[in-house]
């Protein structure tokens, strides 16, 4: 072998050898993380593009500063965006759609005004919303109530739009005159989607109901009495939405105490005159009663029936085939039945949570009264975007001839002659 090669192959070897005495060390393998993508999944398409334009939109506000004050062009200004979706999956979001966002940062200013988180109010809204009943029968309007029921989203015309645009630029600088204490409608986002070339416009609300207390009632009060009563059809529905000549029939007073009384005609006052002052009539006053004691009737019945149905699973209605005390057929009822009474209880217990339940009002005791009962009173304005135009006159005229000139109950009416009578009416029902 020549000398070289040899020397060459034990430096090989003496290499090798000095390697295997470091101590080994393993490779560590990172892996890929990808962003996970935000599902927008609804049955109606609708609906899942609206979620995808409200996390949109609140996230692109993220990094926006915060204006010192609004100025005009913020209350014309808007947001589009057009999607044509690569990633199509019917099932989550449509192939192409259109989503424009009517003046941002207004509304974003709205909702610091009331109180709300724009990450909350999001989490509240990326949940597919569920449809629900119109306030009113006769109402075109499409309206959906959010998955934590904090939000409603209904749906406008063109014409409303037009109304919101007008009606916004006296809006905020009243809520912020206010100090947003106000039974108006608490206005947060308005949309424009555009799906299968069809466009939608939807504005979000504050839900007047409550999310946990259950509205046992619910009244549309115009202070009108001519053509005021609920048909039988809506009597027919669950939760029926009830008009003034029933609450009058009814016999119900909203029993607040006089320095609440006080209290809520002031604000009530306020919001009239402004309305008024816009040329605006045909609101309503919305009034939903949750009955304390009902709600307990409720819980009970509710125990029994669970009670009832685990007697009948376990063959304890016949007297026979009792289920061993130690069986886990008697330990699954036994948990059944705590969580009945747990939600029973939770029932029993609620009480108005004042950062939630912003239009919830307590009963008081009255004197000299016979009502005994323990309500707690939602009360809101609601429908405040009719105008009193060349159509309003119109039906005001047609009334006046089917009913005479001498009836002073049609709803139709000027609108300072609408807000003197709807707050004569409100005032009446309320000791």
């Amino acid at each position: 072998m020549p000398e070289g090669v040899g020397e060459a192959s034990a430096a090989t070897m003496n290499a090798a050898s000095l390697l295997e005495s470091f101590p080994k060390t393993k490779t560590k393998r990172f892996k890929v993380k990808h962003p996970k993508r935000k599902v927008f999944r609804s049955h109606d398409p609708l609906l899942s593009v609206f979620m995808w334009g409200v996390n949109h939109s609140v996230r692109e506000l993220q990094h926006i500063n915060v204006p010192v004050m609004l100025m005009p062009d913020d209350f014309r200004a808007y947001s589009k965006i057009k999607i044509d979706n690569h990633a199509f999956n019917k099932e989550n979001l449509p192939s192409h759609f259109k989503v424009k966002e009517y003046c941002p940062l207004v509304f974003r200013n709205l909702r610091e005004r009331f109180c709300i988180d724009d990450l909350d109010f999001l989490n509240s809204l990326s949940k597919s919303p569920k449809p629900i009943d119109p306030i009113k029968g006769h109402s075109a309007a499409h309206f959906y109530l959010s998955a934590d029921r904090m939000y409603v989203i209904k749906t406008l015309t063109t014409e409303e739009v037009e109304e919101m645009h007008s009606l916004l630029k006296q809006y905020h600088p009243y809520i912020v005159d206010r100090h947003a204490k106000t039974l108006l409608p608490q206005y947060l986002a308005m949309f424009r989607l555009t799906v299968d070339n069809i466009e939608t416009y939807l504005v979000v609300i504050r839900n007047v109901f409550s999310a946990h207390l259950k509205v046992h009632k619910k009244y549309d009060l115009k202070g009108s009495t001519v053509d005021r009563e609920a048909s039988e059809k809506e009597r027919g529905k669950s939760l029926p939405t009830l008009k003034d000549n029933d609450f009058v029939a009814d016999g119900l007073k909203i029993c607040i105490g006089d320095e609440g009384k006080d209290a809520l005609l002031d604000t009530l006052t306020a919001d009239v005159e402004f309305l008024a002052r816009l040329n605006i009539m045909d609101y309503s006053l919305l009034l939903g009663v949750h009955d304390l004691d009902r709600a307990v009737e409720d819980a009970q019945q509710a125990i029994e029936e669970e009670t009832d149905d685990d007697d009948y699973d376990s063959g304890g209605s016949a007297g026979i085939a009792l289920t061993p005390p130690d069986s886990p057929g008697c330990m699954r009822q036994s948990l059944e039945l705590g969580r009945a009474h747990k939600k029973a209880s939770s029932i029993v217990n609620a009480t108005i949570d004042p950062d939630k339940d912003i239009y919830a009002i307590p009963s008081r005791g009255v004197a000299n009264s016979n009502v005994n009962q323990r309500l707690i009173y939602f009360l809101s304005i609601v429908d405040v975007l009719t105008h009193y135009g060349v159509k309003k006159a119109a039906a005001k005229a047609a009334k006046t001839v089917k009913y005479g000139s001498s009836v002073d109950g049609i709803s139709t009416a000027e609108p300072e002659q609408y807000a003197k009578r709807f707050l004569a009416f409100i005032s009446e029902a309320i000791e």
